[in-house]
């Protein structure tokens, strides 16, 4: 679905610019190229299509199934539709602020942020033949509990409160029950006309995208100048005893290095291929795709510094648990 960016940043960057793909330079700039053009036109469909959606649905009988007695159904299906969603952690920040915009509890939306980089179909058949059954089985499963877990504790705390305002008020706009006493709202959505909801995510759409939009230049731009700067054999030769110290310090190192999940995978073989454990190397590339500087510049306009912080938390812990996990005997190939 996103070879057209690909195929593009190719034409620009290598024939029109004249770059070789063989050189630093030419790919950050082809990484930068191909992000950004993505992630906006993500930005752009995702949060109009969903607008769109909103005005077309009974969005407030969705809205309180989720927020209330089916609650862990929402985080587990917030989840799921993460993993089964083809989006970077960048790429997935639209539906995030779809999501936000629609009232949908911050836990169930960040259920969905937090495991959609993580988990993709191509991810999926690249472990599968890299690694069998029972190591791709484990991972995915422990990708949706993450995201479910750190949803349910994002809720527990009351997280929505750390919303930026704008985000916030969208939120608690939509989570407001119409007055019944009244009659000003129509009170079937086919009375709206096409036009009228036309109009209303044209205007959802351009008021997000005109506060996030240099942020994405800023945050892909970041990743574009870190991404394969860190020399051959570097991560192997530093990281490769299994040490209990070399998980954490593995993921802290993956995160200015951001990836999607289908990028990764070849620097996962690699890794792999050249003996650092199996759990230090998850917890590496989990970090590269789920925690990177790009995604949290960009979570910095839709989230005060104190969520961004628990969400790090959250996201370094579970990596750093989950690599311990996978470097026991056990799981060794």
């Amino acid at each position: 679905m996103f070879e057209v960016f690909t195929y593009f940043a190719d034409w620009l960057v290598y024939q029109l610019i004249g770059l070789s793909p063989d050189t630093r330079l030419g790919e950050a700039i082809h990484f930068f190229i191909e992000d950004t053009t993505k992630i906006l036109a993500l930005l752009i469909v995702m949060i109009y299509l969903i607008a769109l959606l909103r005005t077309s649905l009974n969005v407030e009988r969705v809205r309180d199934y989720l927020a209330g007695k089916k609650r862990f159904f929402g985080y587990a299906s917030g989840s799921f539709f993460g993993a089964i969603t083809p989006f970077c952690s960048c790429s997935s920040i639209p539906v995030f602020l779809g999501f936000t915009s629609a009232g949908i509890p911050l836990g169930i939306t960040m259920a969905f942020l937090i495991t959609s980089p993580l988990i993709n179909e191509v991810a999926i058949l690249l472990l599968f033949s890299l690694l069998g059954w029972e190591f791709t089985l484990a991972y995915v499963a422990l990708g949706i509990t993450i995201g479910i877990v750190s949803g349910c504790f994002l809720d527990a705390i009351g997280a929505q409160r750390w919303l930026q305002p704008f985000a916030a008020n969208a939120m608690e706009k939509a989570q407001a029950k119409p007055d019944t006493s009244t009659h000003t709202q129509p009170s079937n959505t086919s009375e709206i006309t096409l036009n009228a909801r036309h109009q209303f995510a044209k205007q959802e759409m351009k008021g997000i995208v005109s506060r996030i939009w240099k942020w994405v230049f800023i945050g892909v731009g970041i990743g574009a100048a870190l991404h394969g700067f860190v020399p051959d054999g570097w991560i192997e030769s530093h990281l490769g005893a299994g040490q209990w110290w070399s998980v954490p310090a593995s993921v802290f190192i993956g995160i200015p290095l951001y990836s999607n999940a289908t990028g990764v995978i070849p620097i996962m073989e690699s890794l792999l291929r050249n003996g650092l454990p199996l759990g230090t190397t998850l917890a590496f590339c989990m970090s590269t795709v789920a925690a990177s500087v790009p995604e949290f510049v960009m979570l910095k306009q839709v989230m005060q510094w104190r969520l961004l912080a628990i969400l790090f938390a959250l996201l370094l812990t579970g990596f750093t648990v989950t690599g311990w996990v996978f470097n026991l005997p056990f799981w060794q190939f």
